[in-house]
């Protein structure tokens, strides 16, 4: 069935990680990428759907780990798998504000999943595990941000009470009036708004909560195969949740070179999408890649499990009465 939509295989937590402790990990390797004092961060953002408590941010965990405490601001959001997006779009707002009340020269984004999936259901063979952080700044920047953009209804095609286990989602009705309809017009109105074509960038990535739907979206678009190839990861790692698109903007990241476009397009589910346009600087050819692991890296550098250790981890099997 995971074949099926287009998944080999998938990433799962640990039993001692969730999706703060990812959230950290990615966290580190950005700032170990980068000449920026913990110190200096203003705000930090996670986005996620997985959040280990209900009531205390995950942003001041991540904050207090990397030595980044205090921060002037710092939140955790939740918009199904665009979390991590919006978070980014905050980040952009504070550090591009003239007004100086305020001053903050850098902020910490991040999209984290443990993403559920009920036994049997198809989430089961997609719903993986992952994290994204990208510090945003104005100075040294290797990809520069030229618009950003969402596009929001109320289209309730997966959702997940307060007290249930695992979410529930709307089959079919998940694909043409949800997932692909907001991805859709989030990508449109970004080339409209930048007077862009397909052709125009070297690279694209959308959200991609199986191997099936970005490859559909990106070729109503007039994308080709090769454009989206460096940010398709989900065949091989599952549908990483509010790390999805942001996971597949860093695989191009890692592979970019100065001058080249990126249209980037998210996705949550409720529904909506923020897009991106980002141009490749100069600086990217500087850009000490070494010094933490690529995403192809991160992705190979994993344990095989079978499915009894699997649920074992994520506590799928539970004695009478528990």
């Amino acid at each position: 069935m995971g074949k099926a939509l287009g998944v080999e295989a998938k990433s799962v937590p640990a039993p001692d990680e969730d999706a703060a402790t990812i959230s950290v990990m990615a966290a580190r390797r950005a700032l170990a990428r980068s000449s920026i004092d913990p110190g200096e961060i203003g705000a930090i953002f996670v986005g996620s759907e997985s959040h280990p408590y209900a009531v205390k941010p995950t942003a001041t965990i991540v904050s207090a780990a990397i030595g980044a405490t205090p921060v002037m601001t710092g939140a955790d959001l939740e918009f199904a798998c665009k979390a991590g997006t919006a978070g980014f779009q905050s980040c952009l707002g504070l550090v591009n504000s003239d007004d100086g009340q305020i001053p903050i020269r850098c902020a910490l984004a991040i999209g984290a999943d443990t993403s559920q999936g009920a036994p049997g259901n198809a989430l089961e063979y997609s719903a993986s595990a992952g994290g994204v952080a990208f510090i945003v700044g104005r100075e040294d920047v290797i990809a520069e941000v030229g618009l950003t953009m969402s596009y929001t209804t109320d289209t309730p095609d997966f959702w997940r009470r307060e007290g249930m286990k695992y979410p529930s989602h709307a089959e079919r009705f998940t694909g043409v009036p949800a997932y692909f309809k907001h991805v859709e017009m989030g990508a449109r109105q970004i080339m409209e708004r930048m007077g862009t074509k397909a052709s125009d960038y070297d690279y694209a990535v959308f959200h991609q909560p199986n191997g099936k739907f970005p490859l559909k979206i990106s070729k109503s678009l007039g994308f080709n195969r090769e454009q989206i190839l460096a940010g398709l990861w989900t065949p091989r790692i599952g549908n990483t949740y509010s790390a999805s698109m942001m996971m597949g903007l860093a695989g191009i990241l890692d592979v970019a070179r100065p001058g080249e476009k990126i249209l980037a397009v998210s996705y949550g589910s409720g529904a909506g999408s923020d897009g991106f346009h980002l141009e490749v600087t100069d600086l990217i050819s500087e850009y000490p890649r070494s010094k933490a692991p690529l995403v192809s890296e991160a992705a190979a550098n994993g344990i095989e499990i079978d499915y009894a250790t699997y649920s074992k981890f994520r506590k799928k099997l539970k004695m009478e009465g528990e």
